[in-house]
This record gives structure tokens, C-alpha cells and sequence, in this order.
């Protein structure tokens, strides 16, 4: 492929991006497919000659779709909101392109200080205390990682890993920090590092940082607050309440790519102190140096992280930051929210069902009233009818229904339409029930 046939085929594909999203509320949200459905639908081994991209685009559609779910569809409301946009796509064929492995500010220095400074950008757009940020000449300032959990980081370093009861709220909270520590300690374990959570998997609940935060200063204790989700609608003035605390935390990390349309990957973390980092993973061949190393004015950020190379990924949040504005991105996270209200009215305005959690942001925790049987039928019944998705989590040991809203597309009208449809899968399910019960009676 030439330059020539790359203006041609990209208009192509620019067409039937658009054509997708655009038209991605008529395709079915979950695939109807069972594994290993794909092997016997392409050659055992790669072509000798090269295919047409006609003969690509088409495979496309015949192959790879129908094993697709549609997260960006209004009908999908599992896990949290994946991130899409325009200007971010538009952002990632310019990284494509220009294809640097910015392991040092030498690299590409465009990468590094892109880099830097939108970090500061969005530390700032979070009201995050000064010391998070990099600046002029700051001790602290923010990396874009890679995406995972706390619970494989705790594998990865092998560290034992325990959980903190919570409150009725399911928030962490002092006494029940204080008591375990306590507990390890006399158990002659050490501990070194408290994970906060703002804004849980499960039901989106806050882990109390103002009470967190003092103990783990007292007691010599990296805090760490992890705002995947939620930490988006903290540049919302009415959210940033959620966040107050964070002064108390060594690092703070959230990911962009779920609310706040930087398409996947871009998972943000601040440290206070950079240098927590730089001297845990720093290494220095002779290849890899260069004479601005140790200035104070750039850094490398092959000593923020564990892989050596790394995208140029911070060209997707300039590209959306400046497209969309602070007041567009807090005007997205609003929608969101309000229509995660409009469902939770929905569920209470019918008596079969109940709410499992305080609603703050845009997840709704939910239930048929009943067994746990009962509401896994039910959502069996939901996503075998494949018109809208959703995932479960457990509740203090109850199965409970998360609804999410997440797609950019998604309308009341979709919300509502997903409400009816779960009524009307419950009211079969419960008159099977009932029918099952005259049965044996």
C-alpha cells in the first residue's frame, strides 16, 4: 500500500467507522456465538499472497462483528463506560503514524513533554493539591500506565493482600483500617501500602479518605486512592467533594479511557514524589542515554514504569481536552449521571424491585426482591434475549444486577426502553414461578 492507495482506503475506513458507530444501535449488542467459533472461518496459516482490502473490509463484517459486543452500544450498560471519541480515534491515527517508542525525552521529545504537561492539565481540571503536579520545577507530576488491578499488582509483587470489612455503605472506614493493621502487626507482618477506593466495581461506593488518609500518615503508610471510574466526575464541581481527602494520599490514579472519551488505553497516575518511582525502576545502558538526562527540566518515563517502550498516548487527551472543552466533558459526565437517576426512579416506582445502593454516580445496583436464584434467572433471561447487556456483582453475599450507563450514543429513550424490557423479562419470570408453585402445591 502506497501513499496513493492510503488517502483512498483511509477515507474507506474513516466511512465505515462512522457508518458503524452511527449505526450501531441497530446491530446486537452480545454475540451470539460460541467459542472457537472463529477458527474454522479463517485459513490455517497466513496467505502466501497478499488479499485485496475489499476482500478484508468484507471479512470484517462476515467474521469479526458477529463475534463483537458493541460496547459503545445505547443498549450496552455492563462493567463501567469504555471511553469513545471522535477526536481521540482522530488522535490515535496521528500516533500511528508518527509511531515513536518514547522510552526517553531523546526518543521523541514531543512524546515526554505532551506527556507532562497533560497530566498537569488534568491534575488541574481534578482540583488535585500542587503537589501532584509536575510544573516548572515540582517534586511530583503524573505518568499515563498501563491498565489493571490491585489485586494482580498485589500477585505480581508477592505481597499478601487483604480486604477491609466496610460499613453499611460499603465504604473502608478508620476503625476497621486501624483494627487490622493492628492485628497484622501483631501478627508480626508489616504493614506498607492501603489501596482507597473511590468509586467501587461493584456498586460505586466511596472509601472515606478523610478518616483513611491520618491513619495512614501516622503510621508511615503509602496511601493510594484508586478512582478508575469515578475520578472522571471529579472535574465536575459538585463531584469534587468525592475526592476530598486525596491530600492525604501518595498516589492518586484514574482512567480516562472509561468516562471521559480518551479511547482505551489511558489509565492516569500522580505520585507526590517522583522520585518513589524513577529509583525503583531506574536503569541506564549506554544506548539509552542522553545528554539532558538528570537536567530537572524533562524526564524519562522508562523510569515510571515496568515495560520500556510506550506510546504516544497523550496525544489523545490534547486532542479531546482541546476539541471537547471543560465544559463539554463535565456536560457528558452530567447526562450520564442524570440518566442513571432516571433508571434508579424507575426501579423504585415498581415494588417487585429494589435498589442495593446509594446512587451517586452513573451505576444503579438492583434486584428483583427474592432469591438469589431468582435474580440470576432473571439475568439469564436478560442477556439470552441479547437486546440490551448487562453484568451482576454480589452484595454482601446477595446477587445484584448492575445497570451502568455507558455508551457516548445512550438517550432516556434507550434507558427507559431497557427498564421495559426488564419488566416485561420479570414479569414472565415471576409468573413462571408461580406456576411452578401451584405445580407442586
Amino acid at each position: 500500500m502506497n501513499a496513493s492507495d492510503f488517502r483512498r482506503r483511509g477515507k474507506e475506513m474513516v466511512d465505515y467507522v462512522a457508518d458503524y458507530l452511527e449505526g450501531i444501535e441497530g446491530r446486537q449488542v452480545y454475540p451470539d456465538v460460541q467459542p472457537g467459533y472463529l477458527r474454522p472461518l479463517i485459513p490455517a496459516t497466513a496467505p502466501q499472497e497478499p488479499d485485496t482490502f475489499e476482500d478484508i473490509l468484507q471479512d470484517v463484517e462476515k467474521i469479526i462483528m458477529p463475534g463483537v459486543t458493541h460496547w459503545h452500544s445505547p443498549y450496552f450498560f455492563a462493567y463501567f463506560p469504555t471511553a469513545s471519541s471522535y477526536p481521540a480515534m482522530l488522535a490515535d491515527m496521528l500516533c500511528g503514524a508518527i509511531g515513536c517508542i518514547g522510552f526517553s525525552w531523546a526518543a521523541s521529545p514531543a512524546c515526554t513533554e505532551l506527556e507532562t504537561v497533560m497530566m498537569d492539565w488534568l491534575g488541574k481540571m481534578l482540583q488535585l493539591p500542587e503537589a501532584f503536579l509536575a510544573g516548572e520545577a515540582g517534586e511530583g507530576g503524573g505518568v499515563i500506565q498501563a491498565h489493571s488491578s490491585v489485586e494482580r499488582a498485589g500477585l505480581i509483587g508477592g505481597v499478601k493482600l487483604k480486604a477491609i470489612p466496610s460499613d453499611g455503605k460499603f465504604a473502608m472506614r478508620a476503625s476497621a483500617l486501624q483494627e487490622a493493621l493492628e492485628r497484622d502487626k501483631a501478627a508480626g507482618l508489616i504493614p506498607f501500602f492501603v489501596v482507597a477506593t473511590l468509586g467501587t466495581t461493584s456498586c460505586c461506593s466511596f472509601d472515606n479518605l478523610l478518616e483513611v488518609g491520618p491513619i495512614c500518615h501516622e503510621e508511615d503508610i503509602w496511601l493510594h486512592v484508586d478512582a478508575a471510574y469515578a475520578g472522571s466526575a471529579f472535574i465536575c464541581p459538585e463531584f469534587r467533594h468525592l475526592l476530598n481527602g486525596v491530600e492525604f494520599a501518595d498516589s492518586f490514579n484514574f482512567n480516562p479511557h472509561k468516562w471521559l472519551l480518551v479511547n482505551f488505553d489511558c489509565s492516569a497516575m500522580w505520585v507526590k514524589r517522583r522520585t518513589d518511582l524513577t529509583g525503583a525502576f531506574k536503569l541506564d545502558p549506554v544506548y539509552l542515554k542522553h545528554s539532558h538526562q538528570g537536567s530537572g527540566l524533562i524526564t524519562d518515563y522508562r523510569h515510571w514504569q515496568l515495560p520500556l517502550g510506550r506510546r504516544f498516548r497523550s496525544l489523545k487527551m490534547w486532542f479531546v481536552f482541546r476539541m471537547y472543552g471543560v465544559k463539554g466533558l463535565q456536560a457528558y459526565i452530567r447526562k450520564h449521571v442524570q440518566l442513571s437517576h432516571e433508571f434508579e426512579a424507575f426501579v423504585l416506582q415498581d415494588p417487585r424491585f429494589e435498589v442495593c445502593a446509594e446512587v451517586t454516580l452513573g451505576l444503579v445496583c438492583f434486584r428483583l426482591k427474592g432469591s438469589d436464584g431468582l435474580n440470576e434467572a432473571l439475568l439469564e433471561r436478560i442477556n439470552s434475549a441479547r437486546k440490551i447487556h448487562l453484568v451482576p456483582c454480589r452484595l454482601r453475599g446477595q446477587f445484584v444486577l448492575r445497570f451502568a450507563i455507558c455508551s457516548r450514543k445512550v438517550e432516556s429513550g434507550h434507558v427507559r426502553l431497557a427498564w421495559e424490557h426488564i419488566q416485561g423479562l420479570a414479569a414472565e419470570l415471576l409468573a413462571a414461578e408461580e406456576g411452578k408453585a401451584e405445580i407442586k402445591s
